[in-house]
């Protein structure tokens, strides 16, 4: 006889999806974003195994009205243990971490869709507003695909009615930041930007969908500004791959750059995927930016289409790190190392004699100065061995990231 197996793979059994009222179905493009999806963690919920114990094909359906994130909860399954305590409460364990208005009677929570769908309303200001194609569905290669308007919104606890929205997304920071947490509400010093997805009825309504958001943390900066940590940062996977973590990013950033009580943006902690958004828009925003380029690789270096730059007589070294390299550091407002990484990153491409050799110099001093205390205790031969695999992978890494920029 088979043994039944009674656990369930909680990221498996965990269904999410943004519900939009009927109307808003019709629009172009609305069947991708509407799709179920899945978590890619749940440990801070359901344990570091992110198991499921006592119930056989278990479904968890928790949906959220595409805009308000108005919330409806439902767990079901084919077969349960016998009452135990070895049976995990399953809504019991998941309630604890979304507010407790959520619907579980069906009905109910559509009608809520259908009504949060017209009055729904962003909370807090426009920052920033841009347009994505449709989602071609179709497979047609028709070149006069619609629009669609988005806007990023700038808010605080101090926005009414932002803290209760933002108990009802910050479930998206622990099911896809790889130990994410969430933050503390009586802290005056966060800040968010929350990205929309704004659509268009026939009748003229304008209705909002939720894409993602990103908080970050305002520090004091000696003598009289502030500088901001970029904290959390999730797309929700119905939006992933096109483009609107970047213009959420670029939106922070030009947010800081324009801000003249902002020193600088850092950020905390990143995950790869979030490193690769960063530097990808950082190395664009870095080539158009004119001070960079001329600081980087002299007044009559500028080609970013060939990659050349006239040789330069003077050895180039690294700052030290954290060390500010000047003009740059004060217009563009990346913390450091960030502009001397990207000034390494472009001179990969350098086609001029001699240019070759000085850039790895430079990249291996600095990395050499960041790894002293490890080095110092290996022999020459093994330490120049380490430094040179060190800068053939970070070379690699590099082109990789340009690559995704032509």
């Amino acid at each position: 006889m088979a043994t039944v197996d009674w656990t369930a793979d909680a990221n498996d059994a965990l269904t999410l999806s943004l519900v939009r009222a009927e109307e808003d179905k019709q629009v172009p493009g609305s069947e991708e974003t509407s799709e179920e999806f899945h978590p890619t963690f749940t440990y801070p919920i359901y344990g570091e195994e992110e198991k499921i114990y006592g119930y056989q094909d278990l479904v968890i359906d928790l949906r959220f009205a595409s805009g308000s994130l108005a919330q409806y909860l439902s767990v079901r399954y084919a077969q349960k243990l016998d009452a135990s305590t070895t049976v995990d409460n399953v809504e019991g364990i998941l309630k604890e971490f979304i507010p407790p208005d959520y619907d579980t009677d069906e009905a109910a929570f559509l009608t809520r869709v259908e009504e949060d769908a017209v009055s729904f309303q962003p909370i807090g200001s426009v920052v920033h507003t841009y347009t994505r194609p449709v989602p071609n569905t179709s497979g047609s290669g028709s070149a006069t695909r619609e629009v669609v308007e988005h806007e990023v919104y700038h808010a605080t606890w101090n926005d009414p009615g932002f803290r209760e929205y933002h108990r009802r997304m910050q479930l998206f920071i622990l099911l896809y930041i790889e130990a994410g947490s969430y933050i503390n509400e009586d802290d005056d010093a966060w800040h968010f930007f929350v990205s929309y997805e704004k659509r268009k009825r026939q009748d003229g309504t304008k209705t909002y969908h939720f894409i993602g958001y990103s908080s970050v943390y305002k520090f004091y900066c000696f003598p009289e500004k502030h500088r901001l940590r970029l904290s959390q940062f999730v797309i929700v996977p119905p939006y992933q791959h096109r483009g609107h973590g970047s213009e959420l990013y670029k939106t922070i950033y030009d947010y800081v750059l324009l801000n003249p009580l902002i020193s600088e943006l850092t950020v905390e902690d990143p995950a790869e995927a979030f490193e690769d958004l960063r530097d990808r828009n950082d190395l664009r925003m870095l080539l158009a930016n004119e001070n960079f380029m001329k600081e980087g690789f002299g007044n009559e270096a500028v080609s970013h289409g060939g990659g050349k730059v006239r040789k330069r007589k003077t050895r180039v070294r690294a700052n030290p790190v954290g060390a500010s390299s000047g003009m740059v550091k004060g217009t563009g407002k990346m913390g450091p190392p960030m502009d001397k990484a990207w000034s390494e990153t472009f001179r990969t491409q350098l086609k001029v004699a001699g240019a070759a050799r000085a850039y790895r110099l430079q990249v291996k001093e600095r990395l050499y100065r960041f790894n002293f205390e490890i080095l110092a205790q290996l022999e020459k031969e093994e330490r120049l061995e380490k430094l040179e695999e060190t800068f053939q992978s970070l070379r690699a890494d590099y082109l990789r990231i340009l690559e995704m920029i032509k």
